[in-house]
């Protein structure tokens, strides 16, 4: 087989062991670790069936480090003087009600809490906030109160985490064994503190290329879309159609800048890069990963498109960037033009890859994934968005 790459780093390489990688942008786990590995479309067999989920706030549901500024305690945290930072982290600090009022739920997040109770699966929502702070951060989310079994603040246990203890206590009122219970969380504490209370444990690291330390978790995903919950026993997602997710439209545009100069001359793959510099607020709140939609020149006309978003780990890139690819044979350059994107819907998380021929080979794949959605009535309405013609 060759060398492993761990997605997400620096190309970091490391050579065959009895470890695994958990593909399209998980985390190299060894056997123990990952039970049994196939495929992100397919079932992950584990040997206990989970009953209830157990969800962190801040970095997992909502994007609160954005609002707050904070310095990572928590996330930062490399295993050392647990019970110093275990209430320092920054979802244990209130936020002011403005504050509150503009932290948005990070994709996936509505998505996942409207599944799981309509499909009366149990949740619990475990925060090392205060539970009055708790509150305040999710009464602006319509409905978020009113869906979980349990809300669990960091000031009704004895010790926030890393400590097991908020995760006990969720396990206690649900009157549920800790072994069928499944914990989401962003943070090395988080994780930290489900594994010490014998859960399961998915990790979906708020910060980019961290996936490498969360090792101690079960399974690490880019964000909430890539959840497969039929891998744990509970009901799958039925929103995927033909390898898409639906995404709530959003847009971007700007001129057409130089990008890398990899695209035609290293990949064959022309991109129509755009400067992130007035989209920086737009990018923290999407994952890094493949989406496709339409794109506008108004010189030109409207074509299908995909496109990264993301660090490109096989190029190590120091900076997000985004990177449409116009589906289309254009005869000339167009930098400068006015490029216009409606983005509709998602592939894939940002991944890794052995070579630069897997690389191109998955590229070309995203673009038939894309071509055949967007002849799809849901996305191809998308192709008389006002938004593209506008210059």
């Amino acid at each position: 087989m060759g060398q492993q790459v761990i997605p997400d780093t620096d190309q970091q390489i490391i050579p065959d062991t009895d470890q695994q990688i958990i593909p399209d942008g998980g985390v190299i786990l060894s056997e123990t670790q990952s039970k049994s590995v196939m495929n992100s479309s397919s079932i992950m067999c584990f040997p206990k069936l989970i009953k209830c989920v157990i969800i962190g706030l801040d970095g997992t549901l909502v994007n609160t480090d954005a609002i707050l500024s904070f310095q990572e305690y928590a996330k930062q945290w490399d295993g050392r003087e647990p019970l110093k930072i275990a209430a320092k982290t920054p979802s244990a600090l209130p936020c002011s009600p403005f504050q509150c009022c503009n932290v948005k739920a990070l994709p996936g997040a509505n998505r996942l809490i409207q599944h799981l109770k309509t499909n009366g699966v149990p949740m619990v929502l475990a925060s090392n906030s205060p539970r009055e702070t708790i509150h305040a951060k999710i009464s602006f989310h319509n409905g978020w109160e009113d869906s979980f079994s349990v809300i669990i603040g960091g000031d009704q246990v004895p010790t926030g985490k890393p400590s097991p203890d908020i995760f006990f206590e969720a396990a206690r009122r649900l009157r549920m064994e800790p072994s069928s219970c499944l914990v989401i969380e962003d943070s090395l504490p988080g994780v930290t503190a489900g594994k010490a209370a014998e859960m399961e444990v998915v990790a979906v690291p708020s910060l980019p290329k961290q996936s490498h330390l969360f090792t101690a978790a079960d399974e690490v995903i880019n964000s909430l879309l890539d959840l497969r919950l039929e891998n744990w026993g509970l009901p799958p997602f039925a929103d995927w159609v033909e390898g898409t997710l639906p995404v709530d439209p959003w847009y971007i545009g700007g001129p057409v800048v130089k990008g890398f100069g990899r695209g035609s001359k290293l990949l064959g793959i022309p991109t129509a890069n755009l400067s992130t510099k007035d989209y920086l607020d737009i990018l923290s709140e999407h994952p890094a990963g493949v989406y496709f939609g339409w794109a506008g020149l108004p010189a030109r006309g409207i074509f299908k498109m995909v496109m990264s978003i993301g660090w490109n780990p096989y190029f190590g890139n120091k900076e997000k960037t985004i990177e449409p690819w116009l589906l289309h044979e254009f005869t000339e350059d167009f930098y400068g033009e006015e490029l216009r994107l409606v983005i509709v819907g998602y592939i894939r998380p940002e991944r890794n890859f052995p070579s630069l021929e897997s690389l191109i080979a998955k590229i070309h794949e995203d673009r038939i994934v894309a071509e055949r959605a967007l002849d799809l009535p849901m996305y191809s309405s998308h192709k008389n968005d006002l938004y593209l013609r506008s210059s």
